[in-house]
C-alpha cells in the first residue's frame, strides 16, 4: 500500500504539470481557479439564490435521468428479465390459494427489514447533510421498547399492533423478570438491519475513489479531491482536523482489516475517508465491505444499543426524572412535563389512554414531533442544495474543458 501510494504521489505531480498548447500549467493557479470554483458553488443555495438553486437542481435530475436512461438502455437483457421477475412477484401476490399466508409473512419481513436498512443508508450515504436516522428512529425505539419491558415486566408485546405500536401483553410478566438480554434480544433484527443499511451506505466513497484510481481521471466528488489534497500536504499538516483524518488514513492503510473493523466500530464522522483511503490504494471489496459490515451492524450496533437501554431502564429514568426536580427554582415545573409523559406513556401501555388522564398532547411529544420534521425538511432542503452544486459543477467542468480546447 505505502508503495501504491507513493507511485500515486508521483503520478500526480505529473499530472499537475500536464501540457496544454505547449505551455505548463502551474499547480498554484490551478488550485486557486479550483478554490475560486469551490466558493462559488458554495454559494448556490435556497437560502442565498433560490432561483438559480431550484433551475440547477431541476437540470440536475434531468441529466441524472437522461444518464440513467442510457445505462438502462445499453442493460435491455437486465431490465427485460428484472421485469419478468417483477410480474411474477406481481402475480403470486394477488393470486389467491394456500400460498398466501406464506406470502403475507414473508411481506411483513420484507417490509420491515426495508424499512430499518433504508433508514441506516439514508443516515450513512451522504445524501446533503446525511439524515441522522438512530437519533430520529432506532434510538426512539429502543427506548421505547426498555420503557415498555419494565413497565410490562415482559416483552412479548402482541403483534399486532407491535412494531407498528407497543401494548403491554394480558399476562404480564413479575416484578424484576426483565434482564438486558431479553430487550437486546428484542429490538436485535430493528438494529442488526438499521447496522447493515449504514455499511451499505459507506460503498459509494469506496466504489468512487476505486473508479478514479484505476482509470487516472480526476472524480467529480469534493471529498475526493479533499483527500487527495491532504495527501499532497500530509508533512504539513497542523490543525487537530487535518491530524484526526491522517490518523484514520494511516491506521487504514497501514493495518487493513483490522483498522477498517476499528474505525467502524465506534462512532466516527470521519469514517467516509475511511472508505475513500480503501478505495484509493485499492483495498479488496470485501476486506472493506466484511470489516466495515461487521464492524458497524454487530460491533457499534451493540455499543449504541446498550447505551440507549442502560439511559432508559426504569431506575435510570426515576433518578433522571428526580435529578431534573431538584434543579432549584425551575426544578418541579420541568420536572412536571416529564412525569406526565411517562405516565401518559404507561396507561397507553396498559390500554387506558382513553381514561385518567386529560388528552392534550404533552409538548415533550410535540417537540419532539416538531424536531423530526425540520430535521427532514432541512434533510432535504441540502438535498437540494447539494444537487444544484453539482449541476455547477458539470457547468465549470465544461467551461474549463473548453478553454484548454481553445
Amino acid at each position: 500500500m505505502a508503495e501504491n501510494g507513493k507511485n500515486c504521489d508521483q503520478r500526480r505531480v505529473a499530472m499537475n504539470k500536464e501540457q496544454y498548447n505547449g505551455n505548463f500549467t502551474d499547480p498554484s493557479s490551478m488550485n486557486e481557479k479550483k478554490r475560486r470554483d469551490r466558493e462559488e458553488r458554495q454559494n448556490i443555495v435556497l437560502w442565498r439564490q433560490p432561483l438559480i438553486t431550484l433551475q440547477y437542481f431541476s437540470l440536475e435530475i434531468l441529466v441524472i435521468l437522461k444518464e440513467w436512461t442510457s445505462k438502462l438502455w445499453h442493460r435491455q437483457s437486465i431490465v427485460v428479465s428484472f421485469l419478468l421477475l417483477l410480474a411474477v412477484l406481481i402475480a403470486t401476490y394477488y393470486v389467491e390459494g394456500a400460498h398466501q399466508q406464506y406470502v403475507q409473512r414473508i411481506e411483513k419481513q420484507f417490509l420491515l427489514y426495508a424499512y430499518w436498512i433504508g433508514l441506516g443508508i439514508l443516515s450513512s450515504v451522504g445524501l446533503g447533510t446525511g439524515l441522522h436516522t438512530f437519533l430520529l428512529y432506532l434510538g426512539p425505539h429502543i427506548a421505547s421498547v426498555t420503557l415498555a419491558a419494565y413497565e410490562c415486566n415482559s416483552v412479548n408485546f402482541p403483534e399486532p399492533p407491535y412494531p407498528d405500536q407497543i401494548i403491554c401483553p394480558d399476562e404480564e410478566g413479575t416484578e424484576g423478570t426483565i434482564s438486558l438480554w431479553s430487550i437486546i434480544s428484542k429490538v436485535r433484527i430493528e438494529a442488526c438491519m438499521w447496522g447493515i443499511g449504514t455499511a451499505i451506505g459507506e460503498l459509494p466513497p469506496y466504489f468512487m475513489a476505486r473508479a478514479a484510481r484505476l482509470s487516472g481521471a480526476e472524480p467529480d466528488d469534493d471529498e475526493y479531491q479533499e483527500f487527495e489534497e491532504m495527501l499532497e500536504h500530509a508533512e504539513t499538516a497542523q490543525d487537530f482536523a487535518s491530524r484526526a483524518k491522517l490518523a484514520v488514513q494511516n491506521l487504514v492503510q497501514k493495518v487493513g482489516f483490522f483498522g477498517i473493523l476499528a474505525c467502524a466500530s465506534i462512532p466516527n464522522p470521519l469514517f467516509d475517508l475511511a472508505g475513500i483511503t480503501c478505495g484509493h490504494f485499492l483495498v479488496p471489496f470485501w476486506t472493506f465491505f466484511g470489516a466495515t459490515l461487521i464492524g458497524k451492524a454487530i460491533i457499534k450496533m451493540h455499543i449504541q444499543k446498550i447505551f440507549v437501554i442502560i439511559t432508559f431502564s426504569k431506575h435510570i429514568v426515576e433518578q433522571m426524572v428526580a435529578f431534573i426536580g431538584a434543579v432549584p427554582g425551575v426544578g418541579p415545573s420541568l420536572q412536571k412535563p416529564f412525569q406526565e409523559y411517562l405516565e401518559a406513556q404507561r396507561q397507553k401501555l396498559h390500554h387506558k389512554s382513553e381514561m385518567g388522564t386529560p388528552q392534550g398532547e404533552n409538548w415533550l411529544s410535540w417537540m419532539f414531533e416538531k424536531l423530526v420534521v425540520v430535521m427532514v425538511c432541512y434533510f432535504i432542503l441540502s438535498i437540494i442544495n447539494s444537487m444544484a452544486q453539482s449541476y455547477a459543477k458539470r457547468m465549470q467542468q465544461r467551461l474549463n474543458s473548453e478553454e484548454k480546447t481553445k
